[in-house]
């Protein structure tokens, strides 16, 4: 580069950052580590991840330096760093975090488990240059409670155990013996995508046999998959189709058990989905408490593209940075492309104008998992073997876990017949049937069927199918109060009834005895008026325990 050009672009670089003096120093970094990668917007939060990983954290030379050279303003690239948990920002004049972090979950599972005590001895035996804090939940219910060093290793309610790795340097990333490509492949993997690629199946049969088979939306929300494909057929081109996979509700922790064992099954499952709609790229948004799913991901996509498995349909693989409300569909969009995973008001619908305006088909992990199976089998085998779809399952159980059952299986089947029973000494008392949002149930009601719609008339759903069981230890008021913080840190604050009725129901819910009216008005109003479901869903758990365990809460 001449004098004169590095000159010109100093120019053009400070005239673009009024705000900071940009450095030459930095500004070599951030050009160091995005090498030729495009400087595009939509890759805002990998670079963001990609300095902080490099440095440790996000200072305001760097932040300023990636602006000039995605040619954004300061405030934007500020905006989005600020917005998600795991960004360090440090501002100019402020101290840099300790090189180790620590993540303790405080999430329902977690917490009744201990992380309290965890996160006391944590920081007992680790002393000042280790930092401690705190984390929402991070898919690992089922080894409650856990820590998790660099957003690598998950440990086990073990403070020595972390201690002993830190000081032997040994915090590692532990890959999941998973099924490679090869395997998938000698087990017939890819041939029903093979045979929709090179025109041996039709797409309009194909979505019928989908529609017969009864596959629902296994995110939460339960929507037809067929009617949601349908809703792509005359929607312009070019399409696109987004992957879910930020499965930030507390106790779910499915998606990551596909990931982790048969990433394949979802990979193919969502390149089927794509040609279904005929969409031309395949958008996989990934939370960022996986990242042991995140490089089996990139590995084996790589492996699918230079096999030319995929055909014309382009495979991408986006990063979360930390934010439960990514998992509202318009709100991932949003993070996709390099913004505040701020929901969206509707309409338009993702269908009409999703990812940068255009038409967008949105599915779950799970959801694409069971379509290369259905659709070689046909809906008369999905349909035979009861619709089956995986349960988490997390709490006073003896063995939790991963739990593949039918759908309509019950509470009690699964803590009976799939966990092992309960814990010793402890007796059932409650659980959560959809995680935090799904409200809370009574023992009494453990026999009802787990399945879309059963349990509206309890004010309840399944959502996720992430069912807790509590034990005659635990203390329903205490487990509301951990709910409605985990909705009132996670509110990403951009409608007033969430907000604001998260943190005024945390206070309600305080008060030695509750004032059922009160919180009921509080209910209604955010059920009306909150913009998306975060806010409409974080009052059923406080709603639930005034219906079935009052004499708990008055």
């Amino acid at each position: 580069m001449s004098t004169a050009t590095a000159r010109k672009g100093r120019r053009e670089r400070a005239a673009f950052g009024k705000g900071r003096q940009i450095t030459d120093q930095a500004v070599a970094e951030v050009q160091r580590l995005l090498g030729d990668r495009p400087r595009r917007r939509e890759y805002l939060i990998e670079y963001l991840h990609l300095i902080q990983d490099t440095h440790g954290h996000l200072s305001d030379a760097h932040m300023t330096a990636l602006a000039a050279e995605l040619r954004l303003a300061q405030t934007e690239v500020y905006e989005v760093a600020t917005f998600y948990h795991h960004f360090d920002v440090v501002k100019a004049g402020e101290d840099a975090p300790p090189t180790l972090t620590v993540r303790v979950c405080d999430s329902i599972t977690c917490e009744m488990k201990g992380s309290g005590a965890l996160t006391e001895k944590l920081k007992a035996v680790l002393g000042p240059d280790v930092r401690v804090i705190h984390a929402p939940c991070v898919g690992a219910c089922d080894k409650a409670p856990v820590a998790v060093v660099r957003q690598r290793q998950v440990f086990e309610a073990d403070a020595d155990k972390v201690k002993a790795a830190v000081e032997a340097g040994q915090v590692r990333m532990d890959l999941p013996a998973y099924k490679d490509l090869a395997g998938y492949l000698a087990d017939g993997g890819y041939k029903v995508l093979g045979d929709c690629l090179k025109g041996a199946r039709d797409r309009d049969l194909t979505v019928e046999v989908i529609k017969e088979s009864g596959l629902r939306g296994l995110g939460g929300a339960g929507f037809p998959t067929a009617t949601k494909w349908g809703f792509m057929k005359n929607a312009p081109k070019p399409r696109l189709v987004a992957i879910n996979a930020d499965e930030g509700e507390p106790g779910t922790f499915k998606d990551r058990y596909c990931f982790e064992t048969d990433p394949h099954r979802v990979i193919e499952g969502a390149l089927i989905a794509a040609w279904s709609v005929e969409a031309e790229a395949v958008y996989i948004y990934l939370r960022d408490e996986y990242p042991a799913c995140r490089e089996v991901l990139l590995t084996e996509i790589k492996k699918v593209e230079d096999a030319g498995l995929n055909g014309d349909i382009k495979l991408h693989l986006r990063r979360g940075a930390g934010a439960y409300i990514c998992g509202e569909e318009s709100g991932m969009l949003e993070s996709i492309e390099g913004k505040r995973g701020l929901p969206r008001n509707r309409p338009p619908f993702p269908a009409q104008a999703g990812l940068w305006g255009r038409p967008t088909l949105i599915n779950n992990v799970e959801t694409v998992y069971w379509l290369p199976k259905i659709v070689e089998h046909g809906a008369k085998w999905y349909q035979d073997q009861g619709r089956p779809h995986f349960f988490s399952v997390s709490g006073w159980v003896k063995e939790p876990g991963v739990k593949l059952a039918p759908a309509g299986t019950t509470a009690r089947q699964l803590v009976e017949e799939y966990c092992g029973g309960m814990a010793d000494g402890h007796a059932f008392k409650a659980y959560l049937p959809g995680g935090a949002s799904g409200g809370i149930l009574p023992e009494s009601l453990a026999d009802e069927p787990l399945d879309f719609g059963t349990l509206d008339k309890h004010g309840c759903f399944i959502g996720s199918s992430a069912v807790v069981i509590f034990s005659d230890r635990d203390d329903v008021k205490e487990i509301c109060k951990n709910l409605i913080r985990f909705f009132e840190d996670e509110s990403c604050g951009q409608c007033t009834p969430c907000r604001v009725g998260c943190e005024k129901m945390l206070k309600l819910i305080d008060k030695p005895k509750w004032d059922a009216d009160l919180i009921e008005e509080l209910s209604q109003a955010m059920r009306d008026a909150s913009i998306c479901g975060l806010g409409q869903a974080a009052p059923n758990p406080v709603q639930a325990a005034l219906r079935f365990f009052r004499e708990d809460v008055q």
